[in-house]
């Protein structure tokens, strides 16, 4: 087998959530560009709809879901959706997420539960869900993307509840992965750091917080969606048939302080 031939989804089936925009887009774009026809999970059905055009434009099927991973049925019914619309799911890519920076003290019971059911919940159901019809099959690869800050605690900025979602997506990746070792199903995940996307534009520039997040990224700039999509096609594909229960890391070194 040559090594290309590793990375070739042609055949394969995916689900992105929040692949409408940002670190999810360009996951799926990157899955599409390999040959897998992709399902867009999306909150806003309209940012849904627009990648799946960029996606049928390279020539493969798209798919756009209205979904709210908070919600159990709605993520089983994006499973189901997409298991009849494509015949089967072989990729499940749990990227949907979100952060809200306010000290601990300050933070209010809905401000937890909005960040952690999406950022932990989310990724647990459709796991969950995906997982099973994998399981039927014997085959597949789920990739959550984590973070980098489910590793350290991040600053300036207090997210304590994002910081420990991601450490719980973390460990979530580690216990479905030995769960289903030996059933043909992997599972593993990407920890990014800071990812350039234009809602940080605010945050950016003198006397900015974005100053620390170049002071404490040895590579001293922020990363671009496109650099996560060696890694996600690497975890999707046949190149990575003995890795489980892995998160790796892709943060310009911000952990190896």
């Amino acid at each position: 087998m040559s090594v290309l031939s590793l990375f070739d989804l042609r055949g394969e089936k995916a689900i992105v959530t929040g692949g409408g925009q940002g670190i999810g887009k360009a996951i799926a774009l990157a899955l599409a560009e390999a040959g897998a026809d992709v399902a867009i999970g999306q909150r806003r059905l309209a940012i849904a709809e627009e990648a799946a055009q960029e996606i049928r434009n390279l020539g493969r099927e798209a798919l756009a879901v209205k979904v709210d991973v908070r919600k159990s049925d709605e993520v089983e019914k994006l499973v189901k959706t997409v298991k009849e619309k494509f015949g089967k799911i072989d990729i499940m890519v749990n990227n949907a997420g979100t952060s809200i920076h306010t000290p601990t003290e300050d933070m209010t019971e809905e401000e937890w539960d909005e960040v952690v059911d999406i950022n932990m919940k989310g990724v647990f159901f459709g796991m969950k869900f995906a997982g099973r019809e994998m399981l039927q099959q014997k085959k597949g690869s789920i990739i959550n993307v984590s973070s980098a800050c489910g590793y350290i605690t991040t600053r300036p900025q207090p997210q304590i509840a994002y910081n420990a979602s991601k450490g719980g997506v973390n460990m979530m990746t580690k216990s479905a992965a030995v769960e289903w070792a030996q059933k043909g199903v992997r599972v593993n995940a990407i920890a990014p750091g800071y990812i350039y996307t234009p809602l940080l534009e605010p945050d950016l520039g003198p006397g900015k917080i974005g100053e620390t997040w170049l002071y404490m990224t040895p590579m001293a700039r922020l990363g671009e969606n496109w650099e996560l999509k060696g890694v996600a096609l690497f975890l999707a594909s046949k190149a990575s048939t003995y890795v489980t229960g892995s998160i790796i890391l892709v943060d310009g070194g911000y952990t190896s302080w």
